[in-house]
């Protein structure tokens, strides 16, 4: 199965307003995908599809072919989301976070113990393991998202906004985590309002504009279409400007 994500004319509707209109969309397996837009252009709607916290509406969604509401047990476990807010208890020990998590999940206490070792040592947190997450810097709580994210081992990740509020120093370390996950083969889809994270991470972009994409492509060719020295913001305010 190559297809990650499969979204098939997709729609979503709020009484007289579509969130999504029409949507289709295919993040091959193993991709680094970047889904761009202003505030209200659907990207959180999408996001809450696949996740199986939204109902679509009509269309189809599927994910490693496993449909996102009729399989939503099985889809649930290919994709770790790391959501823009911070939704942990905030007194409770970064190990525990973790831990709690992974039970979640159904994964043995031994297992538990060398994953969240492992993914607290690569994200540079093991020696907070014992300390509240209200201590924890604005960068090191994005850093324990993804660490909780990360524990069942998912085929997907879906970060939303995840370097918000962080200083560059810890921005490009976490680049830095992500394309080794990235490299081996874990599929990420990426929403963000820093273009500059967006151009050195992503291989392909989607931009989304009420709820329709305007423009995918790789992003070399998004770049080379929009003169010699553009850069993806150029083109982001470019397209999304544009009232045709």
């Amino acid at each position: 199965m190559n297809k990650a994500i499969l979204i098939t004319n997709l729609v979503k509707e709020y009484a007289n307003i579509r969130a999504l209109d029409n949507i289709t969309l295919e993040i091959k397996k193993g991709e680094f995908f970047g889904l761009l837009g202003q505030n209200g252009a659907g990207k959180t709607t999408i996001i809450g599809i696949l996740t199986g916290l939204i109902n679509r509406t009509s269309g189809e969604v599927k994910l490693f072919g496993k449909d996102v509401e009729r399989d939503y047990v099985e889809a649930r476990r290919l994709i770790g989301l790391v959501p823009q807010e911070f939704n942990f208890d905030i007194f409770e020990k970064v190990y525990n976070i973790l831990d709690f998590n992974a039970g979640y999940f159904g994964i043995e206490k031994s297992e538990r113990q060398k994953r969240i070792e492992k993914i607290l040592r690569g994200l540079d947190l093991w020696d907070k393991k014992d300390s509240q997450a209200r201590h924890l810097s604005g960068g090191m709580k994005r850093k324990l998202m993804i660490a909780r994210a990360l524990l069942h081992q998912p085929k997907i990740l879906i970060l939303d906004e995840p370097t918000a509020g962080v200083d560059v120093e810890t921005r490009k370390s976490m680049w830095k985590h992500l394309h080794q996950l990235n490299k081996e083969g874990t599929t990420i889809l990426l929403t963000t309002h820093y273009l500059e994270e967006a151009e050195a991470l992503c291989e392909r972009i989607a931009i989304l504009k009420k709820g329709k994409i305007i423009k995918i492509d790789t992003k070399e060719n998004l770049l080379k279409q929009h003169g010699k020295d553009a850069k993806l913001e150029d083109v982001f305010i470019k397209l999304t400007n544009n009232d045709n």
